[in-house]
């Protein structure tokens, strides 16, 4: 629609320039010769389809490009009557409607608009061009070649834009499955493929940043690393196929209990890791204890029905300590829950002395 404003807006401001001319003369009209051209009839319909269509259009959602498509047949045949007396080649206006198949990319539309555009410029030419202009029939078949030439082209465009489209969606498929590819690629290099937890060289990446943090902005982190006691006699004893499903399950407990800040991984064997930020000593000392206890009610069967129990060795991260001695602090701690009888959490102090919890 904003396209025919377009047209009929430039039409009229034509119309005015050539009335002001010096050049106006008196011709025939298509529709009464003896009566001169209808300017203000045709202009003032024109004017009315276009301000109805554009109504109806705003004041409901239903047949909207069947509305578009008679405003358009409408505005171009009252466009050809006042332009054909002065204008050669006013037939082009009779395309007008054809170029809404286009607009919609409707292949079906296009058939019925070509055939249709075909018909009814037969009858204009048969009921008033030939009988009352005596236009010569060769400009007639002219005509209905360049219908006919126009809805081939617009054919081949709407099925060179079609081709170009589904091109596209192949091109974004394709690049949407590479893009799902690399991210399963980048999960598969930083989460360890037994327990789905993060790998071993993922942590370290993590903890590296956030030790950053820490020293910049003052980040609170405690690390806790811990393993699962006697683990080699339940391989010994089971068989590795039940150590597995041992680590499993305890990596997917840690994981359905550790806070959205928190990180947890694998950190080698029967050994896990788990980094608490923003958080006080005292909060993360009860979510390790919550951890060891939670895993310590969870039941094996296929393992004797004996409970799994873990050490936990904890330390506050302290400015300027780096990685090194974080981690001499946190392995200190978890020997020492191993020495006093395992299945415990420890925490190492600021001095590096040894606070054991019950």
């Amino acid at each position: 629609m904003t396209g025919y404003w377009i047209i009929v807006f430039f039409m009229l401001v034509a119309q005015l320039l050539f009335v002001l001319s010096d050049s106006a003369v008196e011709v025939r009209t298509v529709l009464i010769p003896t009566k001169g051209h209808l300017f203000i009839g045709c202009n003032l319909m024109i004017l009315i389809a276009m301000m109805t269509a554009e109504m109806w259009l705003r004041s409901t959602l239903l047949y909207h490009k069947q509305v578009v498509v008679v405003c358009g047949f409408i505005v171009s045949y009252l466009m050809y009557f006042v332009l054909e007396p002065f204008v050669d080649g006013a037939q082009m206006t009779l395309m007008l409607p054809i170029m809404i198949a286009l607009i919609y990319f409707d292949q079906r539309l296009l058939g019925v608009l070509g055939a249709f555009s075909l018909l009814f410029y037969g009858g204009i030419y048969f009921g008033l061009e030939r009988r009352m202009l005596e236009k010569p029939l060769l400009e007639f078949l002219m005509v209905e070649c360049v219908f006919i030439v126009f809805v081939a082209m617009t054919q081949a465009v709407i099925i060179r834009a079609r081709e170009v489209r589904e091109h596209l969606e192949q091109l974004t498929k394709s690049e949407q499955g590479l893009l799902v590819e690399r991210a399963i690629s980048d999960k598969l290099l930083k989460i360890d493929a037994l327990t789905g937890l993060y790998n071993h060289k993922t942590f370290h990446e993590y903890l590296v940043s956030l030790l950053e943090q820490c020293e910049s902005n003052g980040l609170r982190l405690q690390l806790a690393l811990f393993d699962i006691d006697n683990f080699k006699r339940v391989n010994d004893t089971y068989g590795h196929w039940v150590g597995d499903l041992v680590l499993k399950e305890v990596a997917a407990k840690v994981g359905s209990l550790i806070g959205l800040n928190d990180f947890a991984a694998r950190y080698g064997g029967e050994e896990f890791a788990v980094i608490f930020t923003d958080k006080s000593l005292q909060e993360a000392y009860a979510a390790a204890e919550e951890l060891r206890l939670n895993i310590a009610a969870m039941e094996h069967p296929y393992a004797g029905g004996k409970p799994i129990t873990v050490s936990i060795g904890l330390c506050d991260y302290q400015l300027g300590d780096g990685k090194e001695v974080l981690f001499r602090k946190t392995d200190h701690a978890l020997y020492a829950a191993k020495r006093t009888g395992k299945n415990a959490v420890v925490t190492a102090s600021m001095n590096d002395n040894i606070l054991s919890y019950a």
